[in-house]
């Protein structure tokens, strides 16, 4: 029977060791934030799925490849956006065109309701209209709220082109995005983002 152990540095070690059980332990700590990256990403639910069980096999498989260099969370964060990317890569190879999701016999919902969900989707609409790198750096900063300096470490970039890309994604993001606020010059993608957020309870 295997010890419980708590960081997820030990777990990794655990998992080389031949632990059958950190692993597991390890991802369901971390999976839900995993799961929303991925999902931000390549907003699409099977390629986010397929891009996650693939970032986890990796995981799996390369754990003896983790240094301590970074944290844990750092590592696996770099293994899904990689993951994402590569299948956004796929995806624009052959690019297909996604059914309705709505028809005339759903059941009808509020004003606000569909405004909520509108203003959702534009945003979602507007990241994909993001260049990959610009989309992975205002998906970690400001969707899910890593610092610059997490984020430069999940990407493997310096933090001044965290903070590049994120200010050249949010110039696009804040054009795309006008007619979901009042026009500004400065205005700034944070609000609409963190908006979002708040609405999802994260």
């Amino acid at each position: 029977m295997s010890v419980p152990v708590s960081s997820d540095a030990e777990l990794i070690a655990a998992h080389t060791n031949g632990d059958p059980h950190a692993f597991s332990e390890l991802f369901r700590r971390h999976r839900d934030r995993l799961w929303a990256v991925a999902l931000r990403t390549v907003r699409d639910h099977e390629d986010a799925a397929d891009a996650l069980q693939d970032a986890m096999i990796s995981a799996f498989r390369n754990a003896s490849s983790f240094r301590a260099e970074s944290q844990v969370t750092t590592w696996l964060h770099r293994i899904v956006v990689n993951a994402c990317l590569d299948r956004i890569r796929r995806r624009q190879a052959r690019p297909t065109v996604p059914l309705p999701e709505t028809g005339p016999t759903e059941p009808a919902v509020s004003r606000d309701a569909i405004d909520e969900q509108d203003t959702k989707m534009a945003v979602q609409d507007a990241l994909a209209e993001l260049p990959e790198d610009q989309r992975s750096a205002i998906v970690l900063v400001d969707v899910e709220g890593y610092s610059v300096a997490e984020t430069a470490a999940i990407l493997g970039v310096a933090e001044g082109t965290v903070k590049s890309r994120c200010a050249r994604g949010r110039a696009k993001l804040a054009k795309l995005l006008g007619h979901l606020r009042n026009p500004s010059a400065d205005a700034n993608v944070r609000d609409d983002a963190m908006a979002m957020r708040q609405r999802e309870g994260r």
